[in-house]
């Protein structure tokens, strides 16, 4: 194992993670000519009137059937109506709304991140929308993009406690929407976010007897609900109790669910973390009506912690809902499916 992954490890596992905060600021960080948020404040400018009054709206604006609209979540909705594709926008803001999604995700993510919108949605811009919530000028900002399987977010720096500005969603389903197949086959073959689901299943197969008892959860919660669950009602199994290697691979397992975002945001989870003291004062659960169906793989997994909730649903194919913060206190918004 490499010095750099071994320390991060680690950090995630225990007290050693304070002492290497250096590498995770814990503060907003600062924006970047050529960053999403940069961008972002860019394209709002050029919107004309008729686009800012579908498109722009006060930092706390609440929807009167939706809610506080910024910290909205779902696994399929459109946070405005013009799509992405429609001449709503013009070909200079259709290609700068691009250049935002593509800051947003990892490079090494943008091919299998298109792949999954073409099957999801016909293609990227396809069936999904923007806003923007503030001023970059003199306030708080935030730019959300949405969509079916995605909500992403640019504006983390506009509440520093919350990784990714507020909770995000993703996922994927290789049978293309529009021809109804949304149950995947044994082994997800094609699907780009099920790799997540072979690391927690090596994580559990890591595991002894006792603790694959104390992980299983036979009662599966709300996938959207992803609010913070209070310190005693956490299920599971305490990664407190884990063994260093077991703990490692908690690590690793914790990398690659943050993979496909950018840099920025994956230190951001770290940070918020480091603020929850670490992986030992989460719980991971295993949710047993979805127990290896066919491909000795665990399709449904949880993490929690004080302010962490990781969500993975892989049946009939894939949902993740991800919520991570500094401190639970913080504003949430979620529904199933926006219809």
């Amino acid at each position: 194992m490499d010095l750099h992954r071994r320390t991060v490890l680690q950090g995630l596992g225990g007290t050693a993670l304070a002492a290497a905060t250096g590498l995770w600021p814990r503060a907003a960080l600062a924006v970047r000519a050529g960053s999403a948020e940069a961008l972002a404040a860019e394209l709002l400018g050029t919107l004309d009137e008729a686009q800012r009054a579908e498109l722009a709206f006060p930092w706390n604006h609440v929807d009167g059937d939706r809610g506080l609209l910024r910290a909205r979540v779902s696994a399929n909705w459109n946070v405005t109506r013009p799509s992405v594709d429609s001449d709503f926008f013009t070909a200079d803001q259709r290609a700068s709304i691009r250049a935002i999604y593509e800051a947003l995700i990892d490079p090494g993510w943008h091919e299998r991140y298109d792949r999954k919108q073409q099957d999801d949605a016909g293609g990227w811009g396809r069936h999904q929308s923007i806003a923007f919530f503030g001023d970059p000028a003199d306030g708080p900002f935030q730019y959300v993009m949405t969509g079916r399987h995605m909500t992403l977010r640019a504006g983390a720096q506009a509440d520093p406690r919350i990784a990714f500005g507020g909770p995000i969603f993703y996922g994927h389903a290789t049978g293309t929407w529009w021809s109804g197949s949304f149950v995947e086959r044994a082994q997800h073959p094609g699907n780009v976010f099920f790799h997540q689901a072979v690391a927690a299943t090596e994580l559990h197969d890591l595991l002894d007897g006792d603790q694959r008892q104390r992980a299983l959860v036979g009662e599966v919660p709300e996938e959207s609900d992803i609010r913070f669950s209070a310190a005693g009602a956490r299920r599971g199994l305490p990664l407190a109790e884990l063994t260093p290697d077991q703990l490692e691979e908690a690590g690793r397992l914790i990398e690659i669910l943050v993979e496909p975002f950018r840099e920025e945001d994956r230190a951001q989870v770290r940070s918020a973390l480091t603020a929850q003291g670490g992986l030992r004062a989460s719980s991971l659960s295993f949710f047993e009506p979805w127990y290896r169906r066919g491909d000795a793989l665990w399709d449904s997994f949880r993490l929690e912690g004080p302010s962490l909730t990781w969500h993975f649903r892989g049946d009939p194919h894939v949902h993740v809902w991800a919520h991570v913060a500094r401190e639970s206190e913080v504003p949430f918004n979620s529904i199933a499916i926006e219809r």
